[in-house]
């Protein structure tokens, strides 16, 4: 997991110094060699991805210039440390302790999550609100694509919504594995914390702007950057609204995916047909990206 961006590129490699630094633990050492039960709990993942992000981003920052950005939950934190609102060693710092109070929310109020496929969001959204009952919540969390959306809440209410979606036509519903019930009420407690490690840092202006994931709108000043963070906890991943957003504001530029895989991609494609977007997490890909023909 970024490895080999280390191994190539010196811009890479002082990006996972750094991070390691911060954080006073041997994160990309973990990312490397693993083991991986342990770098997938929330409070590694969360800064292993921002890192490889970032550690991407090093190398090719001076080709770019930024007309808006965006981030899916975690990666929002991304777009604020690429558009200079958030510096390195805070934005980790930040998102390890997201991580942490995230698990601390699961465990205080155990919740699930789970993928929808094949009906609007708009519609998994009203099923959700109308099968939430007796103390059991379920929302839709992400709405990541036109027909893909992610339900989260309390076992016993995704259970009844998981039923009502199928009887509603959807194609398939298919449980996550997470340890809690994340962009939903049962994270108020761990939204309360993030606020407070929010307010503990610099978090500055952002140069370019920021579609929230929250409100799917540009962000352009800190205050509102720092209130919209700690709301994304609860609230849905507006992405559908944000990718149509961050298309008009790029008013036809190229997108770039900075991290590891390509799933936002994928998911760009289906919501704004015909965008532009390359995927820039390995060293092969990067490399590629810095000698290609100008256009």
């Amino acid at each position: 997991m970024g490895r080999d961006l280390a191994e190539r590129f010196p811009a890479a490699r002082a990006v996972f110094e750094q991070a390691d630094a911060a954080l006073d633990v041997p994160l990309s050492r973990l990312m490397w060699d693993g083991p991986e039960r342990e770098l997938t709990l929330t409070h590694n993942a969360q800064p292993a991805i921002l890192v490889h992000s970032l550690a991407a981003h090093a190398v090719v920052r001076d080709y770019l210039q930024p007309v808006a950005a965006a981030g899916h939950s975690l990666g929002e934190y991304t777009a604020y440390a690429v558009v200079g609102a958030l510096g390195l060693a805070d934005a980790v710092r930040l998102v390890r302790r997201r991580g942490e109070l995230m698990l601390e929310a699961g465990a205080r109020r155990p919740g699930t999550m789970a993928a929808v496929i094949g009906l609007p969001g708009e519609r998994v959204a009203e099923i959700c609100a109308a099968v939430s009952a007796n103390g059991a919540v379920v929302v839709a969390a992400n709405l990541n694509a036109p027909d893909q959306t992610v339900i989260s809440g309390d076992p016993a209410g995704v259970e009844r919504a998981a039923s009502a979606l199928t009887e509603a036509g959807a194609r398939r519903v298919l449980p996550l594995k997470v340890s809690g019930a994340f962009h939903s009420p049962l994270m108020a407690s761990a939204a309360d914390g993030l606020l407070a490690a929010l307010d503990a840092v610099a978090l500055g202006d952002p140069a370019a702007p920021v579609v929230a994931n929250a409100s799917a709108e540009p962000v352009r000043d800190g205050a509102s950057a720092r209130r919209l963070l700690a709301e994304q906890l609860i609230a849905p991943v507006r992405w559908v609204a944000s990718m149509q957003r961050a298309a008009a504001l790029a008013n036809g530029a190229p997108f770039l995916e900075l991290g590891p895989g390509a799933v936002l991609a994928g998911l760009l494609k289906r919501i704004v047909p015909g965008a532009t977007v390359t995927s820039l997490g390995t060293a092969d890909e990067v490399d590629a990206f810095l000698t290609r023909e100008p256009a």
